[in-house]
């Protein structure tokens, strides 16, 4: 009886070890979705710019 006990014991402290690398790594995968999420917002603001800016400069040119 005692070793189908401590074979119980042993798998819930498994499953829990199991649950809490499952919670870290969704955590991690958010937080690197998070990141590229705001990196590819920030190089869509650059691009934008540039592009602005690119059009403002031909515009002054023809003009002057």
């Amino acid at each position: 009886m005692t070793g189908s006990r401590n074979a119980d014991v042993e798998f819930e402290s498994s499953g829990f070890e199991s649950q809490s690398e499952n919670v870290a790594s969704s955590r991690l995968a958010s937080a690197a979705a998070a990141s590229l999420a705001v990196v590819s917002l920030s190089l869509c603001l650059v691009v934008a710019l540039t592009a602005l800016s690119i059009k403002v400069i031909a515009a002054t040119a023809i003009v002057g």
